[in-house]
């Protein structure tokens, strides 16, 4: 087996999971298993992002063939998935979560799917969704991240997805070392050109509590948003401001001509700013071409 290359890595990225870790690789090793006409040689890598408890000694125990790779003090989500990618060596990688919200009998469905689409994506329902909040919240974010991509983006911050491992290991360096990794691999790949599948999952209610803060880790995906949006499409957010500043001097000269019948400085400077942001936002729309062209020469001559 060892000798074969390996057609799929599965990647549990944990902290503090003893109380499930096991369950959870016990159930993929099986579904694994039985699948293996189709999935062919495969490994599970358990990434104990620092652990203060016994995760990595019983994921270790749960099932042959399972690697662990331990942080030696806690990083964070993103860091654990990047550790994953760096130590895969599969041609697919699955990335779930280890609390035990995944069905690991979808893995099959994920792995051939990727024959065609650079990355497929779990999608998960209303009903998957922790509480109202949470809805709103990852509703927002989809709506926010289908303006940057320019394409409908069904669940941005799902955990549960497959990707091929060529395509990851150009976005690794990009990706954030807390929650918001989802966000952000999933707008460079979009942004980019990749194809993206999304198939409907329904998540099981997790284990334990959950370590993602609505307030903090919620303001960190929308400034992730705006970075990716700087990074490959800064005209969708400096063409909106130099609009906005242009109607409202507009606005503001219809006023006061009504009143004063003459054009005041505030209105020249509003006109003024949005003629410099709108240049502004071409000059930045030209140098992320210019990275994306120079990112892409860098992976051909690789």
């Amino acid at each position: 087996m060892n000798s074969a290359p390996l057609e799929l890595s599965v990647i549990l990225p944990a902290y503090n999971e003893d109380g499930v870790i096991a369950r959870v690789v016990g159930a993929l090793c099986q579904r694994l298993n039985e699948e293996a006409a189709l999935l062919g040689h495969y490994e599970i890598l358990v990434i104990d992002d620092g652990s203060t408890d016994d995760t990595a000694q019983q994921a270790r125990s749960a099932g042959g063939g399972v690697r662990v790779v331990q942080h030696p003090y806690n990083i964070g989500n993103g860091a654990a998935v990047k550790t994953g990618i760096r130590h895969a060596r599969g041609r697919i990688l699955v990335f779930m979560d280890a609390d035990g919200q995944h069905d690991p009998g979808q893995v099959p469905e994920f792995f051939a799917a990727c024959s065609r689409y650079d990355m497929v994506v779990g999608a998960r329902g209303r009903g998957s969704q922790a509480g109202l909040h949470r809805s709103l919240a990852n509703a927002l974010y989809n709506g926010l991240a289908s303006y940057v991509t320019g394409r409908r983006i069904l669940d941005l911050t799902s955990g549960f997805r497959a990707i091929r491992r060529d395509v990851a290991r150009r976005f690794a360096g990009l990706l954030p070392n807390g929650f918001s990794y989802p966000t952000t691999i999933t707008l460079c790949l979009m942004r980019a050109g990749h194809s993206v599948l999304y198939e409907p999952i329904e998540a099981a209610k997790r284990t334990g509590k959950s370590k993602i803060k609505l307030i903090s880790d919620g303001t960190k995906f929308l400034m992730v948003i705006a970075k990716i949006c700087m990074l490959f499409a800064p005209m969708k957010i400096f063409l909106p401001v130099s609009v906005y500043l242009f109607l409202m001097g507009l606005g503001y000269y219809g006023y006061t001509f009504q009143l004063e019948h003459r054009f005041t400085n505030m209105s020249m400077l509003l006109f003024t700013t949005s003629v410099v942001i709108f240049m502004m936002g071409l000059l930045a729309e030209q140098i992320a071409q210019l990275r994306f062209e120079r990112t892409e020469e860098a992976v051909s001559d690789d």
